[in-house]
């Protein structure tokens, strides 16, 4: 089965026992690394192979815009462990690399009607491929299985809007993450406001953990807050497109992406589509069945 063209990394924090995403590409066979903090080395080494952690290193924390002038003052969040492993891949010749949260469940095709487990890496690798199609893509990945409906039409992508949670980021694009809060929000908003593309897949899904509702990560430190200040951030940094709403019974951040329906996918001069589907050997297999 094919596996991704580009490393997976999984910044992570107070999350050994769980490391829900670990568990998933694990039973997937999918190969990736964990970045982590050094006092935290030693427990995790205690439950993944030590090959797949790699040390965080200092210096990105210091050096870590979070989007505010509360300084040191409050944690700065994972967007130091992004930009961390980011510099990695570009340190390894790669041209793409995926930035996974550590709390993923497990990932899904959308298909005719019926959201299936993959249990393989082919899912990664068609996200991919279908990115580097086009020469403008600055970012890509599954949209929440939580927002697609499998009872509704659905298109299997949407182009230039927020990618949250699975990025697969084009390395030589001129920006880093930054911010304490929703730095994917705030990520996604300067790559379109810059001209690139975004996609968001339908056909392809994660299933992660509600916003709070996993101890360790950010939950206990960076979000402790509840959700006005991280709400209020993307407010601040994008006031032409974004404000602060209430529903749901707490503050949500509303951002308006209709103006970058202007930003158009230019596929490659090179590129040649082959006739027909391209399932890259994805089979429905019912549980149970021989």
């Amino acid at each position: 089965m094919p596996q991704p063209r580009f490393p997976i990394y999984i910044p992570s924090k107070g999350r050994h026992e769980s490391r829900l995403t670990a568990r998933a590409l694990d039973a997937m066979g999918v190969p990736y690394r964990m970045i982590v903090e050094e006092q935290e080395h030693a427990a995790y080494a205690s439950v993944i192979d030590p090959k797949r952690l790699l040390i965080l290193e200092p210096q990105y924390q210091r050096d870590y815009d979070p989007g505010d002038d509360l300084g040191d003052s409050k944690p700065k969040g994972s967007g130091a462990a992004r930009n961390f492993g980011w510099e990695h891949s570009i340190s390894e010749g790669h041209e793409r690399h995926w930035m996974v949260d550590d709390n993923i469940r497990a990932f899904y095709r959308l298909n005719q009607n019926l959201k299936v487990p993959v249990s393989d890496g082919a899912s990664f690798r068609a996200m991919e491929d279908f990115a580097c199609r086009y020469t403008n893509v600055a970012m890509a990945g599954p949209n929440y299985f939580m927002f697609a409906s499998r009872k509704s039409a659905m298109p299997p992508f949407l182009a230039n809007t927020r990618i949250y949670s699975c990025n697969l980021i084009r390395n030589d694009v001129p920006f880093r993450w930054r911010g304490r809060y929703n730095e994917d929000t705030d990520l996604s908003l300067r790559m379109l406001k810059a001209g690139y593309c975004t996609i968001l897949f339908n056909a392809f899904l994660q299933e992660k953990s509600q916003t709070l509702t996993m101890k360790g990560g950010n939950t206990d430190t960076v979000y402790k807050d509840g959700t006005l200040p991280k709400s209020k951030m993307i407010a601040d940094l994008h006031p032409d497109v974004a404000r602060v709403v209430w529903k749901f019974r707490r503050w949500h951040h509303h951002v308006d992406y209709s103006p970058f329906k202007r930003n158009k996918l230019i596929r490659r001069p090179d590129l040649i589509i082959p006739e027909g589907p391209d399932n890259y050997g994805m089979k429905l297999i019912t549980v149970g069945s021989r």
